[in-house]
């Protein structure tokens, strides 16, 4: 069984990208993302040779905060509401599931009692 070597591509979270690419794709400098990594907000792969390579997660993470920082926030309150932002995210994520099963159970007793 051969395996496509272009699948990792598909991964949110394979970091492909060099910074300059990067920095080229969200139109930055180089700076801008070492910035956030040296602030924890990104924590790109490093390569072999010590070189930052950024996934398509991390630029859309990156593009989030360029948008908040340009609208006047400071690096600490952007990385809060990113923060904030995911967590909304997930939970809304855990509660369509939850009411999915719920749905689920619902359907699968009602059918069982003919109801």
């Amino acid at each position: 069984m051969s395996t496509d070597p272009l699948q990792p591509l598909d991964d949110p979270d394979h970091p492909v990208l060099t910074m300059s690419q990067a920095a080229e794709l969200l139109g930055v400098q180089a700076a801008f993302l070492r910035s956030l990594d040296n602030s924890g907000v990104l924590h790109p792969h490093r390569s072999p040779g010590g070189h930052r390579r950024y996934s398509r997660h991390q630029l859309e993470v990156a593009a989030r905060m360029r948008g908040l920082l340009d609208d006047g926030h400071l690096l600490s309150s952007a990385q809060l509401i990113v923060g904030l932002q995911d967590e909304l995210a997930d939970a809304r994520d855990e509660r369509d599931t939850a009411r999915d099963e719920r749905d689920a159970a619902r359907r699968k007793l009602r059918d069982s009692t003919g109801g």
